[in-house]
């Protein structure tokens, strides 16, 4: 694997965020997520954008979109295909890779005027920040998802997550050895976050925040790069 300073890695992560963040922003102009369009057409639409105005042609995970009682639901679960309706939480998982590093965001937007559903999407961000600003590189995974757990009901919300955030690296992380448990921010991961990754190099950590409302039938998901 290729030998490059800390402060290397960092920075082709960051520049790898600021790209994807980027994505979003021209999703949101091109209007892709609207009621009555199915969560696959919004997938179809954003790898077709992916690809012609910012040449991604890789992605890391693939592009996960989920409206309506899917927003409760995580990555890996497999609900049935929703069509976005009038009043729906949508939420977008990106993981676009530029060059060989892995990005990874998540946004969710109120597509209708329900007050409640803007109100945790103004949360995702507060609860995201209210976890960072509390986050120490010597916590443990469980640690850190203990206190994603804490800051969601304090601010009236669940934890929808089975984890609250993973492993970024240069593509593709998902390969590499060793328990996959120690890279995810989860309650079976008991080793620091400071703790080296299997190649000896400081691990860097994206931060997820999925949020439910009391009732768990809907919810919102956002996530960043975990900056100390």
């Amino acid at each position: 694997m290729e030998s490059l300073t800390d402060d290397a890695r960092w920075k082709a992560l960051t520049d790898a965020e600021d790209k994807a963040l980027t994505l979003f922003d021209a999703i949101e102009a091109a209007g892709i997520i609207a009621p009555g369009r199915s969560e696959a057409e919004v997938d179809a639409d954003i790898a077709v954008l992916a690809l012609e105005r910012f040449g991604i042609e890789r992605h890391w995970h693939q592009c996960n979109v989920r409206a309506g009682a899917n927003t409760v639901t995580t990555f890996h679960d497999k609900p049935p295909l929703r069509v976005i309706q009038a009043d729906d939480t949508v939420y977008v998982d990106l993981g676009p890779v530029f060059a060989e590093w892995e990005a990874d965001v998540g946004r969710t937007y109120a597509v209708g005027e329900s007050a409640a559903k803007h109100a945790l999407v103004g949360a995702l961000e507060t609860v995201f920040e209210a976890v960072r600003a509390e986050a120490t590189p010597d916590m443990t995974g469980a640690a850190l998802y203990a206190l994603a757990c804490r800051m969601a009901e304090a601010h009236g919300y669940v934890f929808g997550g089975a984890i609250a955030g993973h492993v970024v690296a240069e593509f593709p992380h998902a390969v590499w050895p060793g328990d996959k448990d120690q890279q995810r921010i989860s309650p079976n991961n008991r080793t620091r976050l400071s703790d080296p990754d299997p190649f000896g190099r400081p691990r860097h950590w994206i931060l997820e925040v999925h949020l439910l409302e009391p009732g768990r039938q809907w919810g919102g998901f956002y996530e960043r790069l975990l900056r100390f």
